[in-house]
């Protein structure tokens, strides 16, 4: 079983499988998901609610400094998000997010998702940065 399909079945039961997310791709440096919009995601105007983007954006952000632990008994959490909506994404559109890695040391990894409608537009952009857990 690849990365990808790991990566599915373990949240299948978590928020990122509630919200249907599709992995595309993830490698250390990338994690790629695609998103569609359907009302349970929206907000009142029938585009997709601030927090379901953000909650999108720190699912690759965290799944990529997963991807990085130094261990089996290490884990991740985001102490910081900075996020900038910058167009709607409408009922029925479907996003894709781009997450990639800024920085990676050895406490801290620093992530950018780029959330973009088929067009290429720009819908919003997450910036995280994720600690590392040490399980010993």
């Amino acid at each position: 079983m690849d990365l990808v399909q790991r990566i599915t079945e373990r949240v299948r039961d978590y928020l990122p499988g509630l919200m249907d997310l599709r992995f595309v791709t993830i490698t250390p440096e990338e994690v790629v998901a695609t998103l569609n919009v359907r009302k349970a995601l929206c907000n009142t105007a029938d585009v997709l609610h601030g927090g379901a983007l953000m909650a999108f954006a720190d699912t690759l952000g965290g799944i990529g400094a997963w991807v990085n632990l130094p261990d089996d008994s290490a884990r991740t959490t985001t102490i910081e998000s900075k996020t900038n909506f910058t167009a709607p994404a409408p009922l029925g559109a479907t996003v894709t997010g781009c997450c990639r890695r800024v920085h990676q040391g050895r406490t801290l990894s620093v992530w950018q998702t780029e959330v973009t409608d088929e067009q290429g537009v720009l819908v919003g952009m997450v910036t995280q940065t994720m600690m590392v857990l040490n399980g010993k």
